[in-house]
């Protein structure tokens, strides 16, 4: 069942539209996580969608009924900030039981449920500790559970974990995934970071200047990026003009395998890094290596074509890298080709 529905919203600041006519459905249960370099409108939806920004054009719809005369208290949403914004004069208890008590929820129940959700955040017992206290992984968790406690129909996060370091990003994007999953709750989560994006959607939305680019499960968007764009987006630069003919793509780099079936004529080529094989000088496109990046599990390679023609990027094991200077060959693997429209 549907949660949430953007029907053609349309925000302009001046004579920019900021949102252009997006379409946007969310289940319930549903993970959604809105992606999209800065500028492309993330931010400015959500705080559509909880009332804060007035729309020139559009429907926003919670349960199927139209929120434009419902104020911004009265529509069950939860909203959580980057920077968390806590209250400093009130303790962890007091700042997650803010949201109870402007619902005029009982003291009793009030503490009952500040110690249920301290508890479902990771902070047992951390009722009266003073907000100063806290760690910023602490403070995002507290965050967390303020949000939730009047159990919102709808979560919305906005860059949750862009100020924490990376290790903890990984860590809680892990947890809160979970946590998600045990309460069922309905998320919308706006970020910049693929990667924190991909671990906790179900679901993703590329946005590119107010419009919707791609939608779909992260492991659809990852494998078939819609555009230059969104595989540009998602760190994929080995894309050149191509022409298929056949089994084989004709490109600045030579003749390049691609899927079966897949319709002749002219397209935008993407190969994957992990498309790319090295092979013997004299075999393949004869590159050499231009630079190496150790990237934790592999080390990335970036190959300049001896007869010219777009640098190639590629990855290998981290025992088997190159040296920067050597002469290799690049074979290109059509399981990890992807066509994409001509733009």
């Amino acid at each position: 069942m549907t949660l949430l529905t953007l029907d053609e919203v349309t925000v302009r600041f001046g004579e920019r539209a900021v949102l252009d006519a997006v379409d946007l459905a969310v289940a319930e249960h549903e993970i959604v996580c809105v992606l999209g370099p800065s500028g492309s409108g993330k931010s400015t939806l959500l705080r559509v969608v909880a009332g804060l920004q007035e729309t020139a054009a559009g429907r926003v719809l919670l349960g199927g009924a139209d929120q434009s005369a419902v104020p911004v208290h009265r529509r069950g949403v939860g909203l959580m900030f980057q920077d968390h914004q806590l209250f400093p004069q009130r303790d962890v208890g007091g700042n997650v039981a803010f949201g109870l008590r402007m619902h005029g929820v009982a003291r009793a129940e009030r503490d009952r449920r500040v110690a249920e959700l301290l508890d479902l955040v990771g902070l047992p017992g951390a009722a009266g500790r003073a907000v100063s206290s806290l760690s910023g992984g602490e403070q995002q968790r507290v965050a967390l559970a303020r949000a939730l406690a009047p159990r919102p129909r709808l979560l919305m996060l906005d860059e949750p974990l862009g100020q924490l370091d990376r290790g903890l990003r990984e860590r809680l994007v892990v947890e809160l995934r979970a946590l998600f999953g045990r309460l069922g709750t309905t998320v919308l989560a706006v970020t910049h970071d693929q990667g924190e994006a991909f671990a906790l959607a179900d679901r993703v939305v590329v946005m590119r200047d107010g419009r919707v680019a791609q939608a779909g499960t992260p492991l659809e968007v990852w494998r078939r990026p819609a555009s230059e764009f969104v595989a540009r987006f998602l760190g994929f630069d080995n894309v050149v003009p191509a022409t298929v003919r056949g089994p084989v793509a004709e490109t600045a780099w030579g003749a390049v395998p691609v899927p079966a079936g897949s319709a002749p004529g002219e397209c935008l080529l993407l190969v994957r890094p992990a498309g790319v094989r090295l092979v013997p000088v004299g075999e393949g496109l004869a590159c050499a290596v231009v630079s190496r990046t150790f990237r934790g599990t592999h080390v990335a390679l970036a190959l300049a074509p001896e007869g010219g023609g777009p640098v190639v990027e590629a990855e290998c094991d981290l025992g088997a890298a190159p040296e920067v200077g050597a002469r290799v060959g690049a074979a290109f693997e059509a399981a990890e080709t992807v066509l994409l429209p001509a733009e």
